[in-house]
């Protein structure tokens, strides 16, 4: 994944935390990833948000209304489980989710901006108290160097599958090649070949869920009840539907 960065007059798109919370509007976010599509990004910095951060998964948080998805690293997904050294599984979606919030969660995070994903993200290095998040989940071990974008951590990477820390102390599924295989099973069992549940709360809220989200099996569509099936996240996202808290 390219990285990007803004001129220094678009420095308007930082936003801080002011009484213990955060001042946005959906129109400055949006002004963002219009930015970064449209290749506006020629400064040697990028914008930064600051704010206090809700952990969505291992690898995401939002501050404020805008999701975050961090640079360079691809944690378990919060439905997957892990082989142990000694045989049996753990939680290892789990657990990358909370250790997240024990570095992130409720706390003051900077985050600066790199790109934008398809999915209405700002992929981002954050860091709290001037110490990098990703590398923390990196040096537990309960993430994996996302080399298809960067290579920035490859190197924490080596250290902790050498000493066996969390997904490397046995051959555990990296998370892209879980979603594949989720999405490929989905695929299959799912009408015309859309495998994205979008589901209507009781509440009345659009939530679609993709097939490694937690409560995808236990979520049933009905269409005669507006509920629907996409065929991708911006298809879901293009017709009003958010996703799942944990994708």
């Amino acid at each position: 994944m390219q990285r990007h960065s803004f001129r220094p007059e678009q420095d308007r798109l930082t936003h801080l935390a002011a009484g213990g919370g955060s001042r946005w509007t959906v129109a400055v976010v949006s002004l963002a990833l219009a930015l970064f599509a449209a290749g506006a990004v020629t400064a040697d910095t990028g914008p930064t948000i600051t704010g206090l951060a809700d952990v969505i998964d291992g690898d995401g948080l939002k501050i404020g209304p805008v999701a975050i998805r961090l640079h360079g690293i691809d944690a378990p997904e919060a439905g997957q489980t892990c082989p142990r050294a000694g045989g049996g599984t753990w939680s290892c979606g789990k657990d990358a989710a909370q250790l997240l919030d024990d570095l992130a969660g409720g706390r003051e995070v900077v985050c600066t901006a790199l790109d934008g994903d398809p999915y209405g993200r700002i992929v981002a290095s954050c860091a709290v108290g001037g110490r990098d998040v990703a590398t923390g989940i990196m040096r537990a071990g309960l993430a994996w160097a996302y080399v298809e974008y960067s290579d920035d951590y490859v190197a924490i990477e080596a250290e902790a599958k050498a000493a066996g820390l969390g997904v490397w102390q046995a051959a555990a599924e990296a998370p892209w090649d879980y979603r594949a295989d989720r999405w490929g099973r989905a695929v299959e069992a799912s009408p015309s070949g859309c495998p994205i549940k979008g589901n209507i709360s009781a509440s009345g809220e659009r939530i679609y869920h993709t097939p490694w989200s937690p409560y995808y099996g236990r979520t049933q569509i009905s269409e005669a009840q507006g509920e629907r099936w996409f065929c991708d996240e911006a298809a879901a996202q293009a017709a009003g539907w958010r996703s799942a808290e944990s994708r």
